[in-house]
């Protein structure tokens, strides 16, 4: 049995879209009429591209609450006894959104069919990434899925908390931003070539800020779209260059070297790797493997290279403490507490207060910088604004010394 997207139209007349199980397309439109819908449209779930009647099911895209709520009910609903394919259907009969029931009748219509539940997922990998679709195979392998599934959904809900206080404490300096930048740029577009008209007359020379206020100004006039369309071209240009590895490689290097960016993110990496190592070795899944799967969280190219050099050494009997302590680019506080846990045996322990010391650090850091942030937004732009009044103010307060 498969997942069907349709779209039909209702005794009223009315258009309404949705999905269906069936053994067949031809058995998905009879149930639609015994629905009393009349179908216009019928497409396997497993398309993932757009169609012509606008439906994709592999499309579908999931919030993180959306996302670590569906786990987490999996993981209940498997972990109470209920088989796989019974679970995915109710968690599809109960949802609150299209995106979800898509998803889970599509992952279960692959379940009938034979596969497992991490080849199901990779069906939505806009949803799933690699590393957490290698998680999830891991916990089938290990027999452990329930709890597996349950630490995911702690994983995702601790990084969701995260980014949204990162995006709530970035409100107000985005904005301040935003209307700095719109201020300058209706100032020196408008507002002053209107003012400088009034100087044309003066046969004195105009003070330095007056002539280069008025230069600037008719710069942004003359060529202001043409900056703008430059700049969304650059943004795409570099985005396009950055897919490939080498030039991905050595901006990810320049990043992870500047001052306090760098910091961050090694921190940030860092307890990406040790979160998810830690969800690895608590399900029984053996270390390599673990190591494997954990280094696929790593966003950036130098530090999935040392993990892989980290593998290899743990292959070849090497402590993993030692292994992973010799890049300058993993912080000091991980590989010692993993050298605590090998030696005391509670690895995953270490592991887990690894993960929450680097979230800790991210996040007071990031409080730190945005505090002071928003002080020196409203200097910048004071002093900018300040500079092209004293700019106009000039010449008139010469003009009533003439007078």
């Amino acid at each position: 049995m498969a997942a069907y997207e349709y779209t039909a139209l209702s005794a009223d007349g009315d258009t309404c879209r949705g999905l269906i199980e069936a053994d067949s397309e031809r058995q998905a439109r009879k149930l639609l009429r015994d629905q009393r819908l009349t179908p216009l449209a019928v497409a396997a779930g497993r398309q993932k591209s757009s169609n012509k009647t606008g439906l994709s099911l592999g499309l579908a895209r999931l919030s993180s609450d959306e996302l670590a709520l569906f786990i987490r009910l999996l993981g209940t609903l498997l972990g109470s006894g209920l088989p796989l394919d019974d679970a995915l259907s109710a968690l599809g009969r109960q949802a609150d959104t299209r995106a979800v029931k898509r998803i889970a009748l599509g992952i279960r219509a692959r379940i009938l069919e034979g596969q497992s539940l991490a080849n199901g997922m990779a069906e939505f990998p806009q949803v799933f990434s690699t590393a957490f679709q290698a998680t999830v195979g891991a916990g089938e392998r290990t027999r452990h899925l329930p709890l597996v599934l349950k630490r995911l959904a702690d994983y995702v809900e601790n990084r969701d908390r995260m980014q949204k206080r990162l995006q709530l404490a970035m409100v107000y300096p985005g904005v301040l931003t935003a209307t700095a930048i719109l201020v300058v740029a209706g100032l020196l577009t408008y507002v002053v070539p209107e003012v400088v008209k009034v100087f044309d007359n003066m046969d004195r020379q105009l003070p330095l800020l007056t002539r280069a206020l008025i230069a600037g100004s008719g710069f942004a006039h003359r060529y202001g779209l043409y900056i703008a369309a430059a700049t969304i071209i650059g943004v795409i240009g570099l985005r396009l260059f950055l897919r490939r590895p080498a030039p991905r490689h050595a901006f990810h290097s320049l990043l992870l070297k500047l001052p306090i960016v760098g910091r961050l993110i090694v921190a940030s990496e860092a307890s990406r790797f040790a979160r998810m190592l830690a969800i690895m070795l608590g399900s029984s899944v053996d270390m390599l493997d673990a190591l494997a799967i954990a280094s696929k969280a790593a966003v950036f190219l130098p530090l999935q290279r040392h993990y892989t050099k980290v593998i290899e050494e743990v292959r070849e009997g090497g402590a993993l403490s030692t292994a992973i302590g010799r890049s300058p680019l993993i912080p000091a506080l991980l590989p010692h507490l993993i050298a605590n846990g090998e030696s005391s045996g509670n690895l995953i322990e270490m592991l887990d207060t690894a993960a929450e010391s680097f979230e800790f650090k991210v996040q007071s850091t990031l409080t730190l910088l945005l505090s002071l942030l928003e002080p020196l937004l409203i200097l910048v732009m004071g002093s900018i604004v300040l500079a092209i009044v004293i700019a106009i103010l000039l010449p008139i307060f010469e003009m009533n010394q003439l007078v």
